[in-house]
């Protein structure tokens, strides 16, 4: 018996080979990378070195002050005020509404002379089901009985207490037993009592987490106010990452021009490969497979050089942020996330030079012929879609909406990668009137578009991002110089008696520790010889509870719409407010207005033609919605100053109580840094800020180092491209010196290499910086009429001529070399 078997016909040029060819191809690719990884040595360290940054910002960003201080693990903060049987009858309310609470007892701030805050006295349960995680033990125990009481470091400091010492406050003698702290605010003064330990209770802090449509369902007391918690810290994390993003672009760019000079390298190994039967999709397979190890191997190494640092360092920043730090608790998913989006920026540089060495035919790759370059204007036309776009979204975003922030950013860093082909192209066109050496690098540049696109591009965006800041510096600069607008004049400061100045919580100060703030004001004026010294008193709505142990003041407050998701009610954002202050007969006698000129029924003095829009809101909750009689005065054009002043009429007829928020010191002659400098530890030391025009000497020290580090960074890229480049054209400067090129020959084609990608990075990088800036502040230009002479020329000038100075100096030792080589 015979079987017959039909035999399939051998078809050559069809398929791929199929997994096991793709996985011969990544084989060899990863052989290739061990035996050539120190050559992409600089794509390692720089991918190493933004993911290690990205790990390190995403700790910070996590450790940075959040809510927790407050809210503890809540999201709901209802502040309850009154007696004592209204406070029970309001916290049984939320009880029975929403079950679980943590219920956080306050009394009345303990004076503290030379403090204008005072000590918080609480009543609270360390082991909270909400609250537990805003205390923390350090030394001693918990206070259990009623005469014992913990108080924090600083409290300890201030009063002279210390641990197993009594305490007698308001006649009660009390043992200090433990020294506690709030581990989310270092900060935080406060003594902690034992729950229900408190002889009189001022409000109660009732800790809840519902979601915001429980919270609108369910029954609250009257007379409630309500805080919500933010997750300010996952708005942070994605900041970070974007700039990460941003970052990662910029290394792509890097790795891109490295990743071409690979290929080069590589052309005739590539051609053997096609020569024996590999396809496109294999050669194009090989390039990736080296970007995706390269990609790997340098985020996953930055990953635990940023953990590992983080780890070790993270302790030094808790002092500065004011709050303990879990070294272990970083956000390791997004941490993954970094690395992956590391990995994909190296496959995606990797991806333009394995589809351009796919396309070379398997001759001219045997003979490693580079392929002729693309048309520049295929790119520029997307290029300039792009940079419009950017554009667009910076004009939009009126410096206020993340989204077209972010978008436009990106947009126009995408476009400077795009438009690089046009500068090199321009490069060559100049090339024709150039000398024999800069004439045959600038054509270099050309022959080799695709890498000298990519290090033109992460030179211009290098030096376009420091451009911004120094525009960015230049502007503040400027109108901290002009002699109007502003926050304040230049002879004249505000002592404020709140760190958050008019807009924040008042303190609510006795009038002996008022006393003690007045003489504080007074040291400062004098030590400034200052002309005048006027109180600034500010008004507030008894009928609004407490908020952090301060009274909100009363403000012209814009309202706009809550949103879904919020808990109702009106809502009122801080850029949409104005302060009102007390007209007192200092403060009108110091800006000229008679008080007999002031009618009888007048409720607010202001400039303002009309206050139409704006509602009286205390503390940003809302207020009497009434329509107060206005009568124009003149008064400063200054942010910070009174521009709105409420009558003893209107203060009567609002029933509102006047508060101090602090003083208006007016000096002789322009204030300079040292004076503000000695000013404000002054102020510092009795528990007052002060507030003054910004003077433009840290920005303009900020420009100056950005654009250094702009420069150093555009130096650096330059250091590696040229260094590509020599290793790459090794062979033809070995022709040259055999037909009898002398050594400065050779010198001026390395010089003219990187003088030429200097100056076309400069001129691109800071063009596109303007550009964007134009579209930032396009309601007020003007400012970006003060240029920043010396940075510009710094980075216009000095960029390229240290560039090409360096280019002929560093390469000496190759030069020498380069003789006694042999020709191929």
């Amino acid at each position: 018996m015979s079987v017959a078997v039909r035999d399939r016909p051998l078809v050559l040029g069809t398929g791929h080979g199929g997994m096991p060819a793709r996985r011969a191809v990544a084989r060899w690719a990863w052989r290739l990378f061990r035996r050539e990884w120190r050559q992409q040595l600089i794509v390692l360290a720089l991918l190493a070195l933004a993911v290690a940054a990205t790990t390190a910002g995403l700790g910070i960003a996590t450790s940075a002050p959040s809510e927790a201080a407050i809210f503890g693990t809540a999201d709901h903060l209802v502040t309850l005020e009154g007696t004592g049987d209204r406070i029970a009858s309001g916290v049984a309310t939320l009880r029975g509404s929403f079950g679980t609470v943590d219920v956080i007892e306050h009394t009345k701030h303990i004076a503290v002379p030379g403090s204008a805050n005072g000590i918080d006295l609480r009543a609270q349960d360390p082991r909270g089901v909400y609250g537990g995680t805003m205390l923390r033990l350090d030394e001693g125990h918990w206070p259990q009985g009623p005469g014992e009481v913990a108080v924090t470091g600083r409290a300890a400091s201030l009063l002279g207490l210390h641990l197993g010492g009594p305490w007698n406050q308001d006649g009660r003698a009390r043992t200090v037993v433990g020294v506690v702290e709030n581990p989310w605010n270092l900060r935080d003064t406060f003594a902690l009592v034992a729950p229900g330990q408190t002889a009189a209770v001022d409000h109660v802090d009732v800790l809840l987490r519902v979601s915001s449509d429980e919270y609108r369902a369910g029954a609250r007391p009257p007379g409630a106010s309500t805080q919500l918690r933010s997750d300010g810290n996952g708005t942070a994390q994605v900041m970070v990452l974007m700039l990460a993003t941003i970052g990662l672009v910029f290394v792509s760019l890097l790795a891109g021009a490295g990743f071409t000079v690979m290929a080069q390298r590589r052309l005739r190994a590539l051609g053997m490969l096609g020569a024996i039967g590999a396809s496109h999709r294999h050669v194009r397979l090989a390039l990736l497979a080296n970007g995706a190890v390269v990609g790997a191997a340098g985020s996953l190494a930055g990953a635990v050089l940023g953990s590992a640092g983080w780890i070790a360092l993270s302790p030094l920043l808790e002092t500065p942020l004011g709050h303990r730090i879990d070294r272990f608790a970083l956000p390791w998913t997004t941490v993954l996330l970094a690395v992956l989006l590391a990995i994909v920026a190296a496959v995606a540089a990797a991806w333009w030079p394995a589809r351009a060495a796919a396309r070379v035919p398997v001759v001219a790759a045997l003979s490693a012929r580079p392929a002729s370059p693309r048309p520049a204007h295929r790119f520029a036309a997307l290029g300039v879609v792009l940079l419009a776009a950017g554009l667009t979204a910076l004009y939009l975003a009126q410096q206020t909406k993340p989204p077209f922030i972010i978008g436009g950013v990106l947009a126009t860093a995408v476009a400077l990668l795009l438009l690089a082909p046009v500068g090199i192209a321009a490069v060559g066109r100049l090339a024709r009137r150039a000398p024999l050496a800069p004439r045959l690098a600038m054509r270099d540049l050309t022959r080799y578009r695709s890498r000298s696109s990519a290090a033109l591009a992460a030179i211009a965006l290098a030096v376009g991002i420091a451009a911004v800041v120094t525009l960015g510096a230049a502007v503040t600069v400027a109108k901290a110089a002009a002699p109007t607008g502003g926050n304040l004049p230049r002879d004249q400061i505000v002592v404020w008696v709140s760190q958050e100045r008019i807009f924040g919580p008042v303190p609510v100060v006795a009038p002996a520790e008022a006393d003690a703030l007045r003489k504080q004001a007074d040291a400062i004026a004098a030590d400034l010889h200052a002309t005048a010294t006027v109180p600034l008193m500010g008004v507030s709505d008894p009928n609004v509870p407490l908020e952090r142990g301060g009274r909100p003041p009363v403000t012209l407050a814009k309202p706009h719409d809550p949103g879904p998701g919020s808990p109702g009610g009106v809502m009122y954002s801080s850029d949409d407010m104005i302060g009102i202050f007390v007209a007192t007969p200092e403060l009108l006698a110091y800006y000229g207005i008679d008080p007999a000129s002031v009618d009888a029924d007048a409720d607010l003095l202001t400039p303002r033609a009309s206050i139409a829009g704006y509602d009286l809101a205390g503390g940003g909750r809302g207020g009497p919605r009434v329509q107060p009689v206005l009568q124009h005065v003149t008064l400063p054009d200054y942010a910070s100053l009174p521009n709105v002043l409420i009558t003893a009429h209107g203060m009567e007829r609002l029933h509102y109580a006047a508060v101090p928020l602090g003083w208006l010191v007016d000096a002789p002659g322009a204030l300079t840094t040292a004076q503000l400098d000695k000013a404000t530890q002054t102020a510092a030391a009795g528990g007052l800020s002060v507030e003054s025009r910004p003077t433009g000497g840290d920005e303009a020290r900020l420009a100056d180092q950005v654009t250094a580090a702009g420069i150093a960074l555009a130096l650096g890229v330059l250091a590696m491209t040229v260094g590509l480049i020599r290793s790459e054209t090794a062979r033809d400067l070995r022709t040259l010196t055999a037909a009898g090129a002398r050594r400065g020959t050779r010198r001026a084609l390395t010089a003219a290499t990187a003088g030429a990608l200097a100056l076309c990075g400069a001129v691109i990088g800071t063009g596109c910086a303007y550009l964007a800036m134009l579209a930032w502040y396009h309601r007020e230009a003007h400012w970006l009429g003060h240029p920043p002479l010396l940075n510009l020329a710094a980075i216009l000038v000095g960029l390229p001529v240290v560039a090409y100075l360096g280019g002929w100096l560093l390469v000496g030792r190759e030069a020498r070399g380069i003789a006694r080589q042999a020709l191929e």
